[in-house]
């Protein structure tokens, strides 16, 4: 998937607002907690796929699909790993996540099945495609070609998962509830990225 501009990605993810260019510049002087809080989303991502796996075992698709998912999850945490320990940077503690918590906050928490496993999947999409947006920031903005070129591939991958999610949500669900839903996520991660300070200490 090729994202050339802000324009592209408005199109191709449906971020309805783009990063502000600045954080860029204070990541670059914050590679040791940007590697760490990367390495903490791709465990997350691992390990939340693992979740839904468990819960909806009975569905052979959604295991099939995402059994991949989490090996590829898991190889990216071990890389990012190996960047810090060639850096000889530690692993930091993990810090408390405000743009996933809210994103959370959002999800549905009761009424029907459906609806949470829609939630849910739309959560991770939404979680790939910013990821993937601030992924081209790095592969494009850093002064450090071998990161340029690190994160370009951690963007093409994040790319692909998004439209995984979106695609399973629409073959297991009401495609229209599903983008009616898509639509209200858009909306809402606007709103949380509008409200959070920009931090270079954090992928997101």
């Amino acid at each position: 998937m090729e994202l050339h501009s802000d324009a592209a990605v408005k199109n191709i993810l449906g971020l309805q607002l783009p990063t502000d260019p600045r954080w860029v510049d204070l990541a670059a002087i914050n590679m040791g907690a940007i590697l760490t809080d990367h390495a903490y989303c791709e465990q997350k991502a691992a390990t939340t796929c693992i979740s839904i796996i468990q819960r909806y075992s009975a569905y052979p698709d959604i295991v099939k699909t995402l059994a991949p998912i989490v090996t590829e999850e898991w190889g990216h945490f071990r890389l990012v790993l190996q960047e810090l320990e060639k850096r000889k940077l530690p692993l930091g503690p993990q810090r408390k996540d405000v743009y996933v918590n809210a994103l959370i906050d959002f999800s549905q928490k009761g009424g029907d099945e459906a609806g949470w496993l829609l939630d849910k999947l739309l959560m991770m999409a939404m979680i790939e495609a910013r990821s993937c947006e601030r992924f081209k920031r790095l592969s494009e903005g850093l002064d450090d070609a071998y990161l340029r070129k690190f994160y370009r591939r951690f963007m093409e991958s994040e790319a692909g998962h998004y439209v995984l999610f979106l695609e399973l949500a629409e073959k297991h669900l009401d495609p229209v509830r599903v983008r009616q839903r898509w639509a209200e996520w858009l909306a809402h991660e606007k709103e949380i990225m509008a409200s959070q300070e920009i931090r270079g200490d954090r992928i997101h």
